[in-house]
């Protein structure tokens, strides 16, 4: 009997807008930055909440994603949480930033800085 191997899911889906994003932070990044990283540290109303930060080193746990910018890192506490998330760029005449669709998520705050698993 052959087994067969399923295709691991992304981590995370970057649309062309959120890519273009990282590549202009990293046309702006401070000296000795090697990509931008994610991660959901726990704040907010909800729990945890998405945070978008340079990162100089490379942390062998966390998820690397090329792209045409420059190397985005996943957080490796964070995957659990993120797994088939897609990431996107929004902006408008009022607000730019982030906007996270998360499969995970059970719930969010008012305000969308913040959610729970």
């Amino acid at each position: 009997m052959a087994t067969t191997t399923r295709e691991r899911p992304a981590v995370l889906n970057l649309t062309p807008a959120a890519e273009a994003r990282i590549a202009a932070l990293m046309a702006q990044a401070p000296e000795g930055t090697i990509g931008v990283k994610l991660s959901t540290p726990r704040r907010g109303c909800s729990g945890l909440a998405y945070s978008v930060d340079y990162v100089a080193e490379a942390n062998p746990m966390d998820e690397r994603i090329d792209t045409p910018g420059g190397a985005f890192f996943v957080d490796g506490a964070s995957v659990l949480y993120l797994i088939g998330s897609t990431m996107d760029w929004v902006e408008d005449d009022f607000t730019a930033g982030f906007v996270f669709e998360n499969p995970n998520a059970k719930g969010a705050c008012g305000c969308g800085e913040s959610f729970t698993v």
